[in-house]
């Protein structure tokens, strides 16, 4: 057996490849862009996600590039897609349209989040024909159709709530309306994670909470997601990342380094599934998910399409 001085497992070691995995990408602006998501999802494919899921720019800035990915995403492959759909600046009857147009396109899974506003910084408004929150979208897409719903969630409290316990008591709001799962935000503490978890457990949140990973390469890129979220970035993590900006491959084995790290901790406290924000590459989801014991479980997309 593989020890640690202190006479604890090492931290891989009891890993069995007994986990689920998702991946979230976002929709790509330039043909150069998409041909690396498209190279991102057949490395990752293998893997067997559960769901891989795209995103949706505030305001729906990128409506139809995320519709557009989605459906070849349904169309081309054999993973199951999930779309991000959110409350902004949008009529009722223009997000139930785009939830059917997804139904029709053979899309089965739905993201359902409130979203911000196009300005950084500006406050949610809701349309005054539109959903006010995330809660009243679960709802609504669940009288469209029955999709599988996932919401968001907030280990270290949505930026917007009043306190913990207003920001568990919308998360209840969420799962009563419909919703099957709850996806994290990222966060960089093992124990930020099993408290909400064990928080939104003693106040009756029976659904499963999944945490969102967010392997970092660019700590500046990394704060400005965590400004808008609410999440804390260590102060630690800079000096890792120190004098590595012209060091690609030393930056991306720092970044693997830590988040694996952190998905261990997570394994040995029992977590099983974890969803991953590739920000659209592949390699350090990929070297995350072998460590902890995952490995190909099927032919290629180019070899099932042969």
């Amino acid at each position: 057996m593989t020890t640690s001085p202190t006479g604890a497992p090492a931290l891989f070691e009891n890993v069995a490849g007994d986990i689920a995995v998702s991946f979230e990408f976002f929709p790509p602006k330039t043909e150069k862009m998409e041909q690396t998501l498209w190279e991102s999802i057949q490395t990752l494919a293998p893997l067997g996600p559960r769901f891989v899921s795209v995103t949706y720019g505030a305001g729906g800035s990128t409506r139809e590039r995320t519709h557009a990915t989605v459906a070849r995403i349904a169309r081309e492959t054999p993973l199951s897609a999930a779309a991000h759909l959110t409350c902004v600046q949008a009529t009722k009857d223009e997000i139930d349209e785009i939830a059917r147009a997804y139904w029709d396109a053979g899309v089965r899974h739905i993201v359902a989040l409130r979203g911000d506003m196009p300005t950084l910084g500006d406050p949610f408004e809701a349309h005054p024909e539109g959903y006010a929150n995330a809660a009243e979208l679960v709802a609504g897409l669940k009288k469209i159709a029955p999709f599988e719903i996932s919401v968001a969630a907030y280990p270290e409290c949505h930026p917007d709530s009043r306190n913990r316990a207003a920001d568990l008591d919308n998360l209840w709001r969420k799962i009563d309306a419909g919703a099957d799962r709850a996806i994290t935000q990222f966060f960089f503490s093992p124990e930020c994670f099993f408290r909400f978890r064990d928080q939104a457990a003693a106040m009756g949140i029976d659904a499963e909470i999944v945490p969102g990973i967010l392997p970092v390469s660019n700590v500046a890129q990394t704060r400005k997601f965590a400004g808008a979220c609410g999440a804390n970035i260590p102060d630690w993590m800079d000096r890792l990342f120190e004098g590595l900006d012209d060091l690609p491959a030393a930056r991306q084995l720092v970044a693997a380094t830590v988040a694996a790290e952190l998905c261990g901790r997570l394994y040995a406290g029992g977590v099983r599934h974890f969803h991953f924000y590739t920000l659209n590459r592949a390699e350090l989801s990929y070297a995350i998910c072998h460590l902890l014991g995952l490995r190909p479980r099927g032919a290629t997309i180019q070899e099932q399409a042969a």
